[in-house]
């Protein structure tokens, strides 16, 4: 009877357990110079970082190579009920002048606002005409009217400044005053306002037009303001 004798299996040494290797830490991104970091500081805000916009008034005012400023008063819109929807029209109010004693209104309508606009502008340019100054202000108290609205312009001494609102104060300063006292009464419509305003205007005389008028002379200085 023999034996059955089994291979013996010798021990195998274990697979050196390999470390694992450490995490590499993030990556750094390098810090922004102190330009750049400011910036971002003052994204969103205005040109000195105060946070502000400009004025309305100074936005919309477009000067061209011929000096003629042209000021928008007021944009309006206009919805019309079709059979697939709405359609939207714009008309555009603008007042145009060199500040040198021309100034004028106008209307355009388009189906956009800046083809409205620029009609606008050009029928302002048409219909400018020459305004009678006395310096910086106006030669005498003046009325205007329009509709229901009165606009009344009264001289001021110099350093006075404009006294308007915001519908009658273009038309003044485009036409080149920079003293004077204005007043609305009536309707604050900007359309009946604007159109008073240059009503009183066209209306201004100097001392030569009344003096060929009346057909008489005047004595120096009439019309001038009576110091306190």
């Amino acid at each position: 009877m023999t034996e059955s004798v089994e291979p013996s299996k010798e021990p195998t040494a274990a697979a050196p357990v390999e470390a694992a290797a450490p995490a590499a830490a993030p990556a750094q991104a390098p810090e922004a110079p102190p330009e750049q970091q400011q910036q971002r500081g003052r994204r969103g805000r205005g040109p000195q970082g105060g946070g502000g916009r400009p004025r309305r008034d100074q936005r919309e005012r477009n000067t061209d190579e011929s000096g003629v400023e042209s000021a928008v008063v007021r944009i309006y819109r206009c919805s019309k009920v079709v059979k697939g929807g709405r359609t939207f029209s714009f008309g555009a109010l603008v007042v145009a002048g060199d500040r040198k004693g021309n100034v004028g209104i106008g209307y355009g309508k388009a189906n956009e606002v800046p083809p409205a606009v620029e009609k606008a502008n050009k029928d302002a340019r048409k219909q400018m005409f020459k305004v009678n100054l006395k310096g910086t202000t106006i030669p005498h108290t003046v009325k205007g009217t329009s509709g229901a609205s009165t606009v009344v312009l009264v001289p001021a001494r110099p350093g006075t400044g404009v006294t308007a609102g915001k519908s009658v104060r273009p038309c003044v300063e485009l036409a080149g005053i920079t003293d004077i006292l204005t007043k609305a009464y009536g309707s604050t419509s900007p359309k009946n306002l604007v159109k008073a305003c240059i009503a009183a205007l066209r209306q201004l005389q100097n001392v030569e037009q009344v003096e060929q008028l009346r057909g008489v002379k005047l004595a120096k200085g009439s019309g001038e303001l009576i110091s306190a």
